[in-house]
């Protein structure tokens, strides 16, 4: 089972590079940044998990930035989106920025990519919040063109353009994978569609044991090859080494084959991050 670490860098937390490069050492796989590219002061959407919207939302840091500082400290640590709020972004511009990432790591990156829950934020920054997904996926598809193509065009809803050429290219020659971070009740139909794989968090075994048996069925009535597809989970098993084994067994079993623990920004600071990372990787490695 391959263990990354999901974290939001913001003013407080450790230096992205000093911190990949010791997660890097620790043996750890692969390092996800989340990202809030901007927060309004008072929506009127509701939190998912209920009270009000925490700090570090309003405080995380641009995940390209934060993994390039990574990808420049490391050699072989993954660098992922965790995730990529699609429809806020324009996808040239966002191919662009893979593109060049995923050049300069020499092939470490992973999409990970969301649509977005706060509809004022995905409003603001040019989303369709009520069909925000169809438009991920098009936004996707005209990635895929750009990455996939030296002259590449075009026609969607959302996004345009006649034939322009986008440079560097990923180093992956198919261009990096897709993992969709979702799970409302189509998710498991968009995996199969046109993902390369899917990224829950907070998904215990026996839910990810009913979602893998959808997920299969899916990609049967897709014409997809449900064993390509890269299923990863994110969360914390707790404290305990035997527990935490124990339970990563039981994901592996389901065919999961990387698992990503989810920290909490405020326990990493300059001077705490390192302990904090030695400790997980007595847990989890």
């Amino acid at each position: 089972m391959k263990i990354g670490l999901l974290m939001p860098f913001t003013e407080d937390t450790a230096n992205p590079a000093d911190f990949c490069r010791t997660a890097e050492a620790l043996g750890f796989e692969s390092m996800w940044v989340p990202e809030h590219p901007i927060l309004p002061v008072n929506p009127k959407t509701p939190f998912p998990q209920g009270g009000p919207i925490p700090p570090v939302y309003s405080h995380m840091g641009d995940q390209f930035v934060a993994l390039s500082m990574a990808a420049a400290a490391t050699k072989r640590l993954k660098l992922a989106t965790g995730i990529c709020l699609v429809p806020e972004h324009n996808p040239m511009i966002l191919a662009k920025q893979i593109g060049s990432l995923d050049s300069f790591s020499s092939g470490r990156f992973i999409f990970g990519v969301g649509a977005g829950w706060l509809r004022e934020e995905t409003e603001l920054l040019g989303g369709d919040f009520p069909r925000r997904w169809t438009q991920t996926a098009e936004y996707v598809a005209a990635m895929r063109e750009l990455w996939s193509k030296g002259e590449a065009s075009f026609e969607g809803k959302y996004v345009r353009f006649p034939a322009i050429r986008s440079y560097p290219r990923p180093a992956q020659p198919a261009g990096p994978p897709v993992l969709l971070g979702s799970r409302d009740k189509n998710a498991l139909k968009r995996v199969a569609k046109w993902g390369d794989g899917w990224c829950p968090i907070r998904i215990t075994v026996d839910e990810m044991k009913q979602a893998t048996a959808e997920l299969r069925e899916e990609c049967h009535k897709a014409g997809r090859d449900y064993s390509r597809l890269d299923l990863t989970v994110m969360g914390s098993l707790g404290d305990e080494h035997a527990k935490a084994h124990d339970e990563l067994g039981k994901y592996a079993a389901l065919g999961v084959g990387r698992f990503v623990i989810a920290l909490v920004a405020g326990a990493l600071g300059p001077e705490k991050y390192a302990p904090e990372l030695e400790r997980l990787a007595k847990v989890y490695l």
